[in-house]
């Protein structure tokens, strides 16, 4: 693992990374498993870049301790053009070669057990677009989990099938995704799904977060 100088393992678990990507350096945070071995690996992408969107958000920082929680490591990163990560925004396009160096990456590092990919907002627009790139890759994604997707999102509508279960968490009163277009979109896809509404939460899951995180940590069963 390349660190970023000055920087070593938290108490939480946590150490800062640089991974060589498309547009250059991608700053990351891995999360180890409190004890033990791990037992998967987890990437998640951040919501979007212009508006604010970076691995520290609540709701992906809530993710991926769901994940490290149940014994794995658990990968975030800051799309290019965010923190210390070298670059400009590309539409999704360039995010997507962001999202599959990460993971390759991680998979060196942690080669075994499951792959779980995760997105919240714009990284769920990522994390889905990006799925053929991962699979002509062969990495082997066990479960796409997608937050609040921007079906709205041009190049997003048509996508309708993945190589693998999709998980879809959804709150009811999201303010800034329509809820009722992912609804629709949901009942369009034709590969093995789940979708999880949740009442009356909003797009950042305020009040909501152990909730939603209780849900991440139920969908890896």
């Amino acid at each position: 693992m390349s660190l970023i100088p000055g920087s070593a393992t938290s108490a939480s678990g946590e150490a800062r990374a640089l991974i060589e990507g498309p547009a250059g350096a991608i700053d990351a945070i891995v999360m180890q498993p409190k004890e033990g071995e791990a037992a998967a690996l987890a990437v998640i992408c951040h919501p979007h870049p212009l508006m604010g969107g970076s691995m520290t958000n609540k709701v992906v920082h809530t993710i991926a301790r769901a994940h490290r929680d149940a014994g794995h490591v658990a990968v975030r990163f800051n799309f290019r053009g965010v923190g210390r990560s070298q670059g400009e925004f590309d539409e999704g396009r360039g995010e997507a070669l962001d999202l599959l160096a990460v993971v390759r990456w991680a998979r060196a590092l942690y080669p075994r057990g499951a792959l779980y990919i995760a997105g919240f907002s714009f990284g769920a627009w990522v994390s889905a677009s990006a799925m053929p790139l991962l699979d002509a890759a062969n990495l082997g994604v066990k479960r796409l989990l997608l937050v609040a997707p921007p079906v709205h999102y041009a190049g997003f509508d048509p996508i309708h099938r993945f190589s693998c279960p999709l998980t879809v968490i959804m709150g009811d009163a999201d303010e800034v995704v329509a809820p009722v277009g992912v609804f629709g979109w949901f009942e369009r896809v034709e590969t093995d799904k789940k979708l999880r509404k949740m009442s009356e939460a909003t797009h950042f899951f305020h009040g909501r977060l152990q909730e939603l995180k209780e849900w991440v940590e139920q969908d890896m069963a």
